[in-house]
């Protein structure tokens, strides 16, 4: 996607981020799904996923499998 088409994204930065800007933002697809990018560096590339992708991405997330 690119970056100027995810300019109008409500971006939101994840509520376990830290202060020492490692931090990832998502922000919802107006087609369903969510965009996923990284907070240092906003004019970047983004992740797509689609409504079941984005499911499976938070559940693996909620069980710590990318701890």
């Amino acid at each position: 996607m690119a970056s100027a088409s995810a300019s109008g994204l409500k971006w939101v930065k994840s509520s376990y981020s830290g202060q020492n800007g490692d931090c990832v933002e998502a922000a919802a697809l107006p087609t369903g799904g969510h965009a996923l990018r990284d907070s240092k560096n906003p004019h970047g590339p983004v992740l797509l996923l689609g409504p079941g992708r984005w499911s499976a991405f938070v559940s693996g997330v909620t069980a710590g499998e990318f701890n």
